[in-house]
């Protein structure tokens, strides 16, 4: 038997899930911006003046930016940024977050492989309507490194280009095959 609710929804509940995902979007930009290098995503994900502590830095995101990119270019080949567990406090305005991470750098010489683990606690505001960072704390908890693998290198150039900037297959409008491309096995 099928019932049907006919309640309507409760619009403060409503307003929670859309806030929560747009707090969701902002860190997701926030992981991409810094993985390919995009100061505009990266800056996005926060609002201007915003206070950015990494620890080893701390400062406004307009001075963490070119510090985190120089950093990142002169350290990797590339990186990925995931992110995990998270918990978000929401009260009017103002947000409460915290939000795992781990990051897989490729060392550009040394171990071949980097991991960073720990969590990034934000303090997330609404202005004008659009959630973004206000204030970080990024905390590292662990590090690790990985020694070259036992596998053969993978060929990048088989299903499109990974790149640290806009030529990445991720930013291609509309994302199209290539029907010339072939994959040797």
């Amino acid at each position: 038997m099928t019932t049907t609710d006919t309640r309507a929804p409760d619009p403060r509940r409503l307003q929670e899930l859309l806030d929560r995902q747009e707090i969701h979007d902002a860190l997701l930009r926030y992981t991409r911006g810094v993985d390919r290098l995009d100061e505009d995503l990266l800056r996005s994900a926060y609002h201007p003046g915003a206070i950015d502590d990494h620890g080893i830095f701390r400062g406004t995101v307009e001075e963490f930016i070119p510090w985190a990119f120089a950093g990142h270019r002169a350290s990797h080949h590339g990186e990925q940024h995931y992110i995990t567990n998270h918990t978000c406090e929401i009260d009017g305005d103002v947000a409460h977050t915290e939000t795992y991470f781990v990051m897989v750098g490729q060392n550009r010489s040394g171990t071949p492989v980097t991991l960073h683990g720990g969590r990034y606690v934000d303090r997330f505001e609404r202005r004008d309507g659009e959630w973004r960072i206000a204030h970080r704390i990024s905390m590292v908890e662990w590090t690790g490194g990985v020694t070259t693998p036992d596998l053969p290198p993978v060929d990048r150039r088989q299903n499109g280009t990974v790149a640290r900037d806009r030529s990445d297959t991720s930013y291609d409008r509309p994302l199209l095959t290539d029907e010339r491309r072939t994959l040797e096995i």
